[in-house]
């Protein structure tokens, strides 16, 4: 059923733990700093300090504002709100995701890697998720010197997550599996809002962003594959901090190749500001899941990228951990 609300459209599925939001164009008019679509790193970490690190001060009901504005529930975090008196401490919040943000006991499962804006596509040109050159060129993602992953993930699929100021910011590993690679790829600051990847060609493969290749094919792993998680930052995020810990947020250890990564543990920090995660699969290794894909193609909901781009392409606003997709077995009915 859906319910309608002055700014989204959410969708209640009985079937499902989770509950899906719908983004229409107005929803993109939340309450940050409007700036040009990039930024040099220079800039873009001092707008960062402008909106995020310049203090409350003793304005507590101007803290208790912010906070409500943003809608964050402070019921989910590890600290007592006394804390929060910057912006950059309420983004870069840890929350008692073990309770908040339950995961399927699925070993195929795929979960989200963030409190994200999703959208799904494909690589191959015969697939109904095919969105080649939208939103990222793919071997300038990937990097045109990583020859073998260029050639693993060729007309795989893809998950665009988006994460948009006032969510949670950590990252979580979305398979398990062994990392092989680990690298990260120069590039601009450009904004990830859908109106710079509607007038700017492919930002996502422009800016800076860090890449890590996990083969899930190994005992233990979720066995779809190889997964490349490719973490991009955007306006005013100064960095990507690598943090994977097993427990919670205990005894945070930085990615290298040859270690093990269980399933929806946090990886990574983005430093405050919209930031994107791609996720990219091997063909025919993955099915999405099927509510996510009929949201993706309704012309009945406007959207800055439906608008844009001429053809229904919608977000759907998900918790981190929650299911995205699960193992492709080799008779699947399904076929995108």
């Amino acid at each position: 059923m859906w319910s309608v609300t002055r700014e989204k459209f959410v969708l209640n599925v009985p079937s499902r733990t989770r509950s899906l939001t719908i983004y229409t164009a107005r929803s993109e008019n939340k309450p940050h700093m409007s700036t040009n679509s990039w930024v040099a790193s220079g800039f873009s970490g001092f707008l960062g300090w402008v909106n995020y690190d310049f203090p409350f001060g003793r304005n507590v009901s101007g803290m208790k504002r912010f906070l409500r504005n943003c809608a964050i529930d402070l019921s989910e975090c590890l600290e007592s709100s006394k804390s929060f008196d910057t912006a950059r401490k309420v983004f870069e919040r840890q929350i008692r995701y073990w309770h908040c943000r339950p995961m399927t006991d699925s070993e195929c499962a795929i979960v989200s890697p963030a409190d994200s804006r999703v959208i799904f596509g494909s690589l191959e040109d015969s697939s109904t998720l095919f969105l080649k050159g939208k939103f990222f060129e793919y071997e300038e993602l990937l990097g045109t010197h990583k020859l073998d992953w260029l050639a693993a993930f060729c007309c795989g699929d893809f998950v665009i997550c988006r994460l948009t100021p006032e969510k949670y910011h950590y990252n979580h590993t979305p398979v398990a599996g062994i990392v092989r690679d680990f690298y990260e790829n120069e590039g601009q600051y450009h904004s990830c809002n859908p109106g710079a990847v509607v007038t700017l060609a492919t930002p996502y493969s422009k800016n800076k962003r860090v890449v890590t290749v996990i083969d899930t094919d190994v005992p233990g792993g979720t066995n779809v594959g190889l997964v490349a998680m490719v973490e991009i930052v955007a306006l005013m995020v100064g960095d990507i901090v690598q943090c994977f810990s097993r427990v919670e947020y205990h005894d945070p250890q930085p990615m290298s190749t040859g270690m093990f990564l269980d399933r929806g543990c946090p990886k990574s920090l983005f430093r405050p500001g919209s930031s994107t995660t791609v996720l990219l699969f091997q063909r025919d290794r993955v099915r999405f899941s099927d509510d996510l894909i009929r949201n993706l193609y309704r012309a009945d909901i406007e959207s800055r990228y439906s608008e844009g781009l001429g053809r229904p392409l919608v977000e759907t606003d998900i918790k981190v951990r929650s299911t995205i997709g699960h193992r492709k077995e080799k008779e699947d009915p399904h076929d995108l």
